[in-house]
């Protein structure tokens, strides 16, 4: 339904429109998608390109897509990044073309250098041209993104500073008598919704980052197209001069599109007004009730392809199970896994990364498709083990800086105390199994998934485990159990977790 909003919102302006995203367009997607390589991912935005996009990294002023990267285009490498973006097939491939000849549309990213040459993994802005004017589409993803991804997936890449990218082709841009400029940026915060123009008393309250980011922005940054807080965003925010530069963020997956106004000055080619709506896309009036035909024909045809297998049931749910975490960090779908994967590998504990699990599971039927939209990034899961103190320092980690919120691990086999009170680094107050105190200088088995394993969410205590062992892929760790549950199954908050204060 989306493409229907935006080709009715740019109708009569298709010469004046632009259409971006601000990455994360592919990773954690559903299986329709991510099971053909999110290759229909890049195909849809390839059919809301106008004639003058062309494969293989175009730059033509008239191409109307401009994507950037979001930290889950980096879940398998910047080789699979890169052949996403310039085509050929992937090893299990074909898919739904063949060969698969990539992204109609240019990719930017001004912060991400290859570690060895310190060159730009890809261009780092694009220039447009509308009536002679040029605007200028900068692209950034958060600094942090080597936290939360894998570490191969960002290995040979290093990560800049958002601002000081983006002022650097600025300074480039300006020189080159550019003075309209858009950032396309993969970092972001939170605002009280409101409908309609941006008004000029709306502020970000939550989001540090993206306000630090902006007040440190050159002057002539005119828009940030924000994105990675999944949330509203529709505020004028000042940089340290007192320029105002229009932030937005428009929800995430599809629910919602920022419709940007801009108006340029042909004399001085600078923005001189600019305002914007935040446009949700629940298809239950206008452009959505008649959904665009050529991507209703890609999505059936990417479903039917996957339908054998995502169709599978696999267990009854007796009620909803949910990630929601209670004030203790602890939820009744992170129980659930953390259970399955304990039962996979046999281990003392386990402990199940947050950002990993994706949805919930709904009463009823579980399909196997609904199964890998809660845990859809394929993880292996690794055995190994971990001292007494070491399983205390790795859950103090969760509230390890830089990260801009605590990440409570969900756990199996033990039950632990915290106290919101007591210093970010020594939070943890005890922990038992069966009840028992865990002895620190015992040694324990542990199971977590690659991610964790390699360091991911700044977990680097799991670097230190000794003696590990791969194990079988989570989902399949999850299916498995879920089939050996008596059913219907079903899984609660427990109080594995207790927080004082």
């Amino acid at each position: 339904m989306l493409a229907a909003y935006l080709n009715a919102a740019q109708a009569g302006m298709e010469d004046r429109t632009f259409i971006v995203h601000a990455g994360d367009h592919v990773g954690a997607s559903p299986p329709a998608s991510a099971l053909l390589q999110d290759e229909p991912s890049i195909t849809f935005l390839n059919l809301l390109a106008n004639k003058h996009c062309k494969y293989q990294r175009p730059t033509d002023a008239k191409c109307n897509v401009v994507g950037t990267l979001g930290n889950h285009e980096f879940d398998e490498g910047k080789d699979e990044l890169l052949r996403l973006l310039d085509g050929g097939n992937h090893a299990t491939g074909p898919f739904l073309e063949d060969p698969y000849r990539g992204a109609k549309f240019p990719y930017v990213c001004a912060n991400v250098v290859r570690t060895a040459t310190n060159e730009p993994l890809l261009d780092p802005y694009v220039i447009k041209k509308i009536n002679g004017v040029r605007i200028a589409f900068i692209g950034v993803v958060l600094r942090q993104t080597p936290t939360i991804v894998t570490p191969s997936g960002v290995a040979g890449l290093t990560f800049l500073d958002e601002a000081d990218a983006i002022n650097r082709y600025v300074k480039q841009l300006k020189a080159d008598g550019v003075r309209s400029i858009v950032i396309l940026i993969h970092q972001g915060g939170r605002q009280t919704t409101y409908q309609g123009p941006t008004q000029p008393s709306a502020t970000v309250v939550d989001g540090t980052d993206i306000r630090d980011i902006v007040n440190r922005l050159d002057d002539e940054v005119d828009v940030v197209v924000s994105g990675h807080a999944h949330s509203f965003t529709n505020a004028l925010l000042k940089n340290k001069n007192g320029k105002e530069i229009l932030v937005t963020q428009a929800f995430s997956a599809s629910t919602a599109y920022a419709d940007i106004d801009l108006e340029i000055d042909k004399k001085s080619r600078d923005v001189v007004a600019k305002s914007a709506s935040i446009i949700t896309t629940f298809a239950d009036a206008g452009p959505g009730l008649t959904p665009d035909l050529e991507v209703a024909q890609l999505v059936a045809r990417a479903e039917q392809t996957v339908a054998p297998l995502v169709n599978q049931v696999i267990g009854q749910a007796a009620g909803d199970i949910l990630q929601a975490e209670n004030s203790a960090g602890e939820s009744a779908l992170g129980n659930l896994i953390a259970d399955s994967q304990r039962a996979a590998v046999q281990v003392d504990f386990a402990f199940m990364n947050p950002g990993g699990i994706r949805t919930d599971i709904r009463a009823g039927e579980v399909t196997w498709g609904e199964l890998f939209a809660v845990q859809p990034f394929g993880n292996s899961l690794v055995k190994l083990n971990l001292t007494g103190q070491q399983v205390y320092d790795l859950l103090n980690q969760q509230w390890a800086a830089p990260q801009p919120f605590p990440r409570i691990l969900k756990t199996s086999g033990l039950t632990y105390t915290w106290d919101n009170n007591r210093p970010a680094n020594d939070r943890i107050v005890e922990i038992r199994k069966n009840g028992v105190p865990l002895d620190r200088g015992a040694t324990y088995s542990v199971v977590v998934n690659n991610f964790l394993a390699a360091g991911g969410d700044n977990f680097t205590v799991l670097l230190q485990g000794t003696t590990q062992v791969g194990g079988p892929i989570d989902l399949d760790a999850l299916i498995s159990y879920i089939k050996s549950l008596p059913q219907p199954f079903s899984a609660a908050i427990e109080g594995r977790i207790t927080r004082l204060n």
